[in-house]
C-alpha cells in the first residue's frame, strides 16, 4: 500500500498530526491557503507565529494546531515562479522534505500538504506535482514512522497533475 495519497477538498478539515501551510516568510497569514488556515485554527495561531521570526524560502517551522483537527501546523515557504532559472525547483524540493523531516522529528505519522507555491506565487501545477511527489518518495525512505501523507487538491484540475505525477515510475 502506498504512503502517499490524494484528497480534493479543504486541507483545515483533515484529522492528521500536522497540516503543512503554503505561508509566507512572515508566516503571519495572508491568502489562499495561508489565510484559511489562520482563519481556521484561530488568533492563539497567529500569536504562536509571531514567536518564529518569520521563515525563510525552502524552510519549514512548526506550530501548534489550536482550533484545527491537526494537532500541528507546519509553516514553510515556497519560492515564487521566475520560469525556473532561480532555482525554483531545488528551493519547493526543500519545502517538502524540510516539512516531512520536521513532522518526524515532533512524533507526526500522518501529514497533509497543499500544493505548496501553485497559488500567486505562480509555480506551474503539473511541476509542482512532480517535484512534490519525486521529492515526498525519496524523503519518505529515509523516515519510516511517517505513515501517510496526503496531497490536498483544491479542486479537480489540480487533483489531476497530482493523480498523473504519483503514476510515473521513480527513475
Amino acid at each position: 500500500m502506498s504512503r502517499i495519497e490524494t484528497h480534493v477538498g479543504d486541507i483545515t478539515r483533515l484529522t492528521v498530526d500536522a497540516i503543512v501551510n503554503a505561508a509566507n516568510s512572515s508566516l503571519l497569514g495572508g491568502g489562499g491557503v495561508d489565510g484559511a488556515i489562520h482563519r481556521a485554527a484561530g488568533p492563539d495561531l497567529l500569536r504562536e507565529c509571531r514567536l518564529l521570526n518569520g521563515c525563510k524560502t525552502g524552510d519549514a517551522k512548526i506550530t501548534a494546531g489550536y482550533d484545527l483537527p491537526a494537532r500541528h501546523v507546519i509553516h514553510t515557504v515556497g519560492p515564487v515562479w521566475h520560469g525556473g532559472t532561480e532555482g525554483e525547483p531545488g528551493l519547493l524540493a526543500s519545502c517538502y522534505e524540510s516539512s516531512l523531516r520536521l513532522a518526524a522529528a515532533n512524533n507526526c505519522r500522518t501529514v497533509a500538504f497543499p500544493a505548496i507555491s501553485t497559488g500567486i506565487y505562480g509555480y506551474p501545477t503539473g511541476l509542482a506535482a512532480e517535484t512534490a511527489v519525486g521529492t515526498i518518495r525519496n524523503t519518505l525512505e529515509e523516515l519510516p514512522d511517517i505513515e501517510t501523507v496526503t496531497l490536498v487538491a483544491f479542486d479537480d484540475a489540480a487533483h489531476a497533475y497530482l493523480l498523473k505525477a504519483l503514476e510515473r515510475k521513480e527513475d
